[in-house]
């Protein structure tokens, strides 16, 4: 697996790449990991996977807006600086940041899959962490309590990826998260999604249903909003469906591929 680094807007970037057949795969992770949720992914369809701006191992400078708007046009940038024109788009949680750069180049996006997304639609009300983390002087406390521990043991995720957080959660990571939580109030989201319909390439909503974050109606909302879309809802599978249900890598790379 190569692991490209380079410099993107006096930050160092990091990610994986593998080789693909066409379009490459575009996979944005979301909070609070990075790049290596995707390496099951990339084994079955090659294509890039960067530490988000704030995450993993790319750059975390303290003077930047770390929000909605920077991460769209950061991808834009990633994308020209890595030579790429159209790509098949994988986003989940805050990986959607993926998707207000889609709307303004639908045409540079062969297909896509919208997996446990941060809504950009209607009626989304943060869960209790969020809330937290938006919340000034409470956010930064919570934020400077957080240790391995409480990410292993206190936050209720999956034991692969509270270790995998656990290895990169500082305090530039910390700071990323509440900037971007503090730039996305709910009539922020749903204008973030105001052109979803010009989204028209074949599309695929997934779905871990045990969401403790995103309730799966969202899911629905998603289908409804994306033209050439199919919803799959996994009742056995949580916020990161592949973790639960292993079979959903294969079922995505099917898709992705144009075999479903």
């Amino acid at each position: 697996m190569a692991e490209p680094r380079g410099t993107l807007d006096d930050q160092p970037v990091f990610g994986h790449e593998e080789p693909s057949d066409g379009a490459p795969v575009l996979y944005l992770h979301g909070n609070p990991t990075c790049a290596d949720d995707w390496l099951p992914f990339l084994a079955r369809t090659g294509g890039i996977a960067p530490d988000l701006p704030g995450f993993g191992r790319s750059g975390k400078r303290a003077d930047l807006a770390y929000d909605m708007a920077f991460y769209d046009a950061w991808i834009e940038r990633f994308l020209d600086w890595r030579g790429i024109d159209r790509v098949r788009l994988l986003v989940h949680d805050w990986g959607g940041v993926g998707l207000l750069w889609a709307q303004r180049f639908p045409e540079r996006v062969e297909r896509l899959v919208v997996m446990n997304a941060v809504p950009l639609l209607p009626g989304y009300r943060w869960h209790r962490w969020a809330r937290v983390w938006r919340t000034p002087v409470l956010g930064e406390v919570a934020m400077g309590a957080t240790t391995g521990f409480t990410i292993r043991r206190l936050a209720g995720l999956p034991a692969p990826v509270a270790e995998l957080a656990a290895r990169h959660f500082d305090q530039g990571t910390q700071r990323a998260v509440l900037r971007l939580y503090r730039s996305a109030d709910p009539d922020a989201l749903e204008r973030a999604g105001r052109n979803l319909a010009q989204l028209s390439c074949p599309s695929l909503v997934v779905w871990g249903d045990g969401d403790p974050y995103i309730a799966s109606n969202f899911a629905e909302v998603y289908g409804q909003r994306l033209p050439a879309s199919e919803v799959r809802h996994l009742a056995d599978a949580g916020h990161w469906p592949w973790i639960d249900r292993p079979d959903v890598v294969d079922d995505v790379a099917a898709f992705l591929a144009g075999r479903s």
